[in-house]
């Protein structure tokens, strides 16, 4: 069986996670842990160890006398750590091509892309129709990842994505009402499938520069999300965590 304690930890930190993106804990704010044990209903030990995991994961920090508050990030920081998962990305995409990637992963991949194709050649995209593409997107992703055949990589990859705006769909949901959010989603498409002939076609050099270009469309979707007081009004994930640099 397994630990209650440890099971508790888990949705605890979760918990917070979701409390933080969505501002009941604002930036800044230092952490009551008295309060977020009455918050959520459970004991101090499980509590400790989600704000343990939240600070591993960057979401907070530890505070001189104890403690922790919600952490605040520059678009300096957030755009590098954009660019840390591209060339992470890179060099999991080089390492799928030199080494080879199985046909059915390179299958599933085709599939992903297929189904992203559709929801595409719909001339807008609706809520829903954005939800269905950060899925899609999500999963395309996850498998350049498996197709490096690193766990090493892997972890790593799951480590920079874990902060929601330095994952690869970090700042789509936040181009819903931007007229150029289809464009933009189009010309990542187009990307996909370069990287992915890349990798089938066993050209490494070609498949990592395709991907750390990839990741500047991210950073430029993280730039006009943090500058658009629309945007900002909304409750977009994450995005009052961060300070705009004028």
């Amino acid at each position: 069986m397994g630990d209650p304690g440890a099971s508790q930890a888990v949705k605890a930190q979760r918990r917070l996670r979701e409390m933080i993106l969505a501002g009941e804990l604002p930036g800044g704010s230092r952490i009551a842990e008295l309060a977020i044990v009455e918050v959520l209903g459970v004991s101090r030990t499980p509590i400790r160890a989600a704000l343990m995991r939240l600070e591993q994961e960057g979401l907070l920090q530890a505070l001189p006398n104890g403690g922790y508050a919600v952490k605040t990030f520059s678009e300096r920081d957030v755009s590098e750590a954009i660019e840390l998962r591209g060339t992470i990305e890179g060099l999991s995409v080089r390492l799928a091509a030199e080494r080879g990637t199985a046909p059915s992963l390179l299958g599933d991949a085709r599939a992903c892309l297929e189904h992203i194709d559709e929801l595409l050649a719909q001339p807008v995209l609706d809520d829903e129709g954005f939800s269905r593409y950060v899925a899609l997107n999500e999963r395309f992703h996850a498998l350049l990842s498996e197709m490096s055949g690193s766990t090493v990589i892997g972890r790593e990859l799951e480590r920079v994505a874990s902060l929601p705006f330095a994952s690869a769909s970090g700042f789509v949901v936040a181009q819903v009402d931007s007229p150029r959010a289809r464009d933009m989603l189009v010309v990542a498409q187009h990307q996909h499938r370069q990287v992915l002939e890349a990798i089938a076609q066993r050209e490494g050099a070609r498949a990592e520069a395709l991907m750390r270009e990839h990741s500047r469309i991210a950073r430029q979707n993280m730039h006009e999300a943090v500058h658009s007081q629309t945007l900002r009004a909304r409750h977009v994930p994450g995005l009052r965590l961060i300070h705009r640099e004028d």
